[in-house]
């Protein structure tokens, strides 16, 4: 992020504009949600007026912006987050004889959580409800795993995808050998 205030005033109304514009609004639409003037959502694009913390909080909320994504100097275009497979964290005490590493970055969280599991011929990951509405998307890389969901249950072979709730108990269980699979773990 930038520190220097001249490149802030600099950046704020380009980058104001870019993000009404990228959702579609109007400035009377900006206007309408934030409260701040139309006249003065226009005069602070243009860089004519400099708006308080009040007024920017009331357009980075009205614009669902982070106010410090607003002054990155770099773009998601200019950069890849690369995460090592050596750095990768992974979890071994969870479940019975199954690794999971964790592919999602920290900050998601209880939210869209993508692990790869890796298990030795019958392991299993057997997991308590997460919260309502989670679901959960498998895909089996490598092997055969049987998913049960509540009373439902079904053997996918590699290649398969599999996608059921998981705010009831639920399993993956490595059938007939070692497996692997891919998990993508969406809150509601």
């Amino acid at each position: 992020m930038t520190e220097n205030v001249d490149d802030i005033l600099t950046l704020l109304p380009a980058r104001l504009k870019e993000a009404r514009r990228e959702q579609g609004l109007s400035l009377e639409a900006v206007s309408n949600l934030s409260g701040v003037s139309r006249s003065m959502v226009s005069q602070i694009e243009r860089g004519e007026s400099s708006p308080t913390i009040a007024t920017l909080w009331n357009l980075t909320r009205a614009l669902q912006v982070d106010f410090a994504g607003l002054l990155e100097t770099d773009t998601a275009s200019d950069r890849i987050d690369l995460l090592r497979a050596s750095d990768v964290p992974s979890i071994d005490n969870m479940g019975q004889g199954c690794r999971i590493r964790i592919l999602s970055p920290p900050e998601e969280a209880g939210g869209h959580e993508v692990y790869d599991i890796t298990f030795k011929p019958g392991g299993a990951l057997r997991s308590q409800p997460h919260a309502r509405g989670a679901r959960e998307q498998l895909t089996v890389l490598e092997g055969t795993v049987r998913v049960t969901s509540g009373n439902a249950s079904s053997v996918l072979y590699s290649g398969d995808t599999g996608r059921y709730a998981a705010d009831i108990e639920h399993a993956i269980l490595a059938e007939g050998g070692a497996a692997r699979v891919f998990l993508i773990v969406k809150s509601a």
